[in-house]
């Protein structure tokens, strides 16, 4: 399978760095392809410019190129801290950017505005890893879990992907290290579960 795998975190040896790693290791030692995008070492602009909201709009080599690899994922992963309720400001401008109609999603029929959306992706599974200082009571019975909302709900079914996993990691700012190191093993065994091995790579 081909996975894509996107990390949103500014400070390089973060625990969202520790899951990047671990993820992409455990998804080549499965035999899968992997491409992994850190947003911020990059310097992914997330300013998305008026000239390419429209439909057909010339994009950047570096957009094209974003859009091409998410088209071309069987797989997603998205590794990200919680802030308030947000993914980080350079994951959503990529977001704004790369997941664009014609690319992500396009409207069929009518019902007043442009239509109903209809997913394009190829990708069957998502999985995202969060980190947060928030704990998951807090999160879900005071915040509404924001999070699932934005990414399973209003990203990910609208883009045509019904199968998607979050795991969320915290208190992060007094956890252990030992918590975080089976925070990470639970991260190898969860890609692991949900992105076996590739059999086609064997043969």
């Amino acid at each position: 399978m081909n996975i894509l795998v996107i990390l949103g975190h500014p400070q390089p040896g973060s625990l969202n760095h520790a899951i990047a790693e671990q993820t992409v290791e455990t998804l080549r030692s499965q035999g899968h392809q992997v491409v992994f995008h850190d947003l911020y070492q990059e310097g992914f602009d997330p300013i998305l410019p008026s000239s390419e909201i429209p439909r057909g709009a010339q994009l950047s080599p570096e957009v094209l190129r974003h859009c091409e690899e998410l088209t071309a994922a069987d797989g997603i992963v998205i590794i990200h801290p919680n802030w308030w309720g947000m993914p980080p400001a350079v994951l959503k401008g990529w977001v704004d950017r790369v997941m664009r109609v014609d690319v992500a999603y396009n409207f069929v029929g009518e019902d007043g505005g442009e239509g109903v959306p209809q997913g394009l992706l190829k990708a069957t599974r998502a999985l995202v890893f969060n980190t947060s200082n928030t704990a998951t009571e807090r999160e879900q019975n005071v915040f509404g879990d924001p999070l699932e909302r934005i990414w399973k709900d209003c990203i990910f079914e609208l883009c045509g992907v019904r199968d998607v996993h979050r795991r969320m990691f915290n208190i992060v700012c007094i956890s252990s290290l030992p918590e975080r190191e089976a925070w990470l093993a639970e991260t190898r065994d969860t890609v692991r579960r949900l992105f076996p091995a590739d059999q086609s790579s064997s043969a």
